[in-house]
């Protein structure tokens, strides 16, 4: 089976939530063009065995040597091993042979490498994927470790909140870094960096952006939009925010406002070809306001339009996938359109990002009600 579409439609985080629910085995493909990149992720029943970025990750063997958890003098061992007799043998097999590193200890490696391929891959709004159904014999039979995708997507959901505390200081991917002034001679001399810190400053040109960087380094967006803020807040760096306070790009939020509540009100006057016209004109001043998609879905559901209604709670959760509210609404919807691997995994996400919510007694009963329907309609189907 395959499923494929933009991101735009589907979010990276519900594919994996839908790929995790379903069990499935498989390759997923996910390719931006404006990273001009491509992710590849293997699933095994659900779970992550692999995950790589084309250019960006480079070979565990690097990686464990810029980690400091082997030597220069342990790669050339298990290279040295590699040449002299043992050229079928893996080399991560040989450096555990020659005690560079213990099983453990590389399983943990492997397993942080999944993880942030992953995270940067939750991280893509814009793009393309697609999934290949695969049987176990077509699948590689050398994975190390198996990594929960439920995990994932709750650590990832957890590093969506960083994100939002980062944004203080880095407000986004595309801003240009640069040495701050310095106001006392001798700071320099008292700087005390960690490597990885000091990568990401021997980068900063002028003319390269955090994302531009991140792919020179080959590490994550994420992790250096990290460092970035550290250097930042310690007086290292400075970053310019983008000019937001002229012209149109300032009026264009208040805009956007104030159709909507004009939206709010033909909604609740039951005029709701009016409250989809005016969600649709605010969303031509801000395409990622998710508060109009909510009130297209809602007008759109009143009208039992419940594909475009569940189309537009997509795009709502899209924009703002913190909210937990959006994610409960999309469950419903989701049980109306009759996709209830969606619905469960909405509600499921609910309970995750608010455990003490209003809403957790009907995401519970949603989640309940849904598992019933579903073994109901396997049963007839094996009938």
């Amino acid at each position: 089976m395959a499923i494929e579409g933009p991101l735009r439609e589907l979010g990276i985080h519900d594919v994996f939530q839908l790929l995790d629910l379903s069990r499935k085995t498989g390759v997923l493909r996910v390719h931006s063009e404006l990273r001009d990149g491509e992710g590849v992720v293997l699933f095994d029943s659900g779970k992550v065995v692999r995950a790589t970025i084309r250019d960006r990750t480079p070979p565990t063997e690097q990686v464990l040597l810029q980690a400091g958890k082997i030597s220069e003098d342990d790669l050339a061992a298990a290279q040295a091993r590699k040449t002299n007799g043992r050229s079928s043998a893996d080399l991560l097999d040989l450096l555990v042979d020659v005690g560079a590193i213990t099983v453990k200890e590389l399983e943990r490696q492997l397993r942080l490498q999944v993880e942030s391929v992953v995270f940067e891959l939750m991280s893509w709004r814009e793009g393309f994927f697609s999934f290949e159904e695969r049987g176990p014999d077509d699948m590689p039979r050398d994975a190390r470790v198996k990594v929960s995708t439920e995990s994932l997507l709750m650590e990832g959901a957890r590093r969506i909140d960083e994100w939002s505390r980062i944004a203080d200081k880095v407000p986004s991917l595309s801003v240009v870094p640069a040495f701050a002034p310095v106001e006392d001679e001798s700071h320099a001399s008292r700087l005390d960096l960690l490597p990885h810190e000091w990568e990401v400053l021997t980068m900063i040109d002028g003319d390269r952006d955090l994302r531009g960087i991140a792919a020179s380094l080959g590490r994550s967006e994420f992790e250096v939009a990290k460092i970035a803020y550290g250097l930042v807040s310690t007086g290292v760096i400075a970053i310019e925010a983008p000019e937001r306070t002229s012209g149109a790009s300032a009026a264009a939020p208040q805009a956007a406002g104030e159709v909507l509540v004009r939206g709010g009100e033909a909604l609740a006057r039951h005029d709701y070809d009016e409250a989809i016209a005016l969600a649709r004109a605010a969303l031509n001043v801000d395409p990622e306001y998710a508060a109009a998609h909510v009130l297209a879905a809602r007008a759109y559901g009143r009208l039992g339009r419940h594909t475009e209604a569940m189309e537009s709670l997509r795009r709502a959760v899209h924009a703002d996938p913190l909210t937990p509210e959006m994610h409960l609404e999309l469950g419903f919807a989701a049980i109306r359109t009759g996709e209830l691997e969606v619905a469960r995994g909405s509600f499921e996400h609910y309970m995750r990002l608010a455990p003490g919510g209003p809403g957790v007694p009907r995401a519970r009963a949603g989640i309940e009600t849904v598992t019933r329907l579903m073994h109901l309609l396997e049963a007839h189907a094996d009938g």
